[in-house]
């Protein structure tokens, strides 16, 4: 068995690509789209894993845009993403610089948990051992759930 993709649906395309690779920095590695089936694919993947990607094994994140609007709820989502990060604390900043809440921060300078615009829960991990705990982290509350 080999992991490929994990599938999300999106509300609105732009504002998605914007957060998955604007802020998290995936890079797209293909977009297709269906005019009979009325939706678009874009295909993701995180860098250092566009090789693989390319050659259509994996790991990537399939963006789902329905054209129609659907409101979509929990049970058309699912858990959660998780990335290893460099650096918790920086990659925390970027994303609040960005305009994302810090649901879950990384008071123990190992584990965070963030949103995307459509409610994805994405787990952010620090590579390596725990960084020492830091300050505004140590003390920030969660916020909302992950």
């Amino acid at each position: 068995m080999q992991y490929l993709h994990t599938m999300v649906r999106v509300a609105d395309l732009e504002k998605s690509l914007a957060f998955y690779c604007g802020l998290l920095g995936l890079k797209e590695i293909s977009r297709q789209e269906s005019e009979k089936g009325r939706f678009t694919l874009v295909f993701l993947a995180a860098p250092g894993d566009e090789d693989l990607a390319h050659e259509r094994k994996g790991p990537m994140v399939e963006l789902t845009y329905n054209w129609d609007p659907e409101v979509y709820t929990g049970g058309r989502n699912f858990g959660h993403l998780a990335y290893r990060v460099d650096d918790i604390y920086a990659a925390c900043k970027k994303f609040m610089d960005g305009g994302v809440t810090i649901n879950r921060p990384p008071r123990d300078g190992h584990m965070a948990f963030i949103r995307s615009p459509d409610g994805i829960s994405i787990e952010l991990l620090q590579r390596g051992p725990a960084l020492p705990p830091q300050e505004p982290w140590t003390s920030m509350p969660n916020t909302g759930a992950w």
